[in-house]
């Protein structure tokens, strides 16, 4: 599959004159797995790979550490996110996990947008966004910064 997409990516680039890509999840059910299917896409030619949030922190922060010595971007995908986040009793704010993740070496992640499956209103979405991009952030109540 990796290499259908590649094949894709550099057509449309080729075609396009425009730089393309395409973020290939190499989360697998073991770092062994999740090496090779890296080293899979890196070989390829991709500049980016996606892990899965469910693989676990300490595998998170472990693909990180192959992508720097691997100089590839690491994507984030929030898959499994809801079960913790959305919670109204419970849970944690996914800007927790934007913190966490920053820190774990991720270098992108699918923060949300105002509609679909990870909606949020404007400014809580901005609040994500800026957690993620800014090295501090102040508090701001209206878009969820409490610390």
């Amino acid at each position: 599959v990796f290499s259908f997409s590649m094949e894709g990516v550099n057509r449309a680039a080729a075609a396009s004159g425009e730089v393309k890509g395409h973020y290939l999840n190499t989360t697998a059910s073991t770092m062994e797995e999740m090496y090779t299917r890296a080293d899979y896409a890196k070989e390829l030619g991709s500049i980016i790979v996606m892990i899965d949030l469910v693989i676990g922190y300490t595998a998170i922060q472990t693909m990180a550490i192959w992508a720097r010595k691997h100089d590839t971007i690491l994507h984030l995908h929030r898959a499994g996110n809801s079960t913790y986040s959305r919670q109204k009793n419970h849970g944690m704010n996914f800007r927790v996990i934007c913190k966490w993740m920053r820190m774990s070496g991720v270098d992108h992640i699918h923060a949300g947008t105002v509609v679909g499956k990870l909606e949020g209103d404007p400014l809580m979405v901005k609040g994500f966004y800026n957690t993620l991009l800014e090295s501090k952030t102040d508090i701001s109540l209206p878009e969820g910064l409490f610390f």
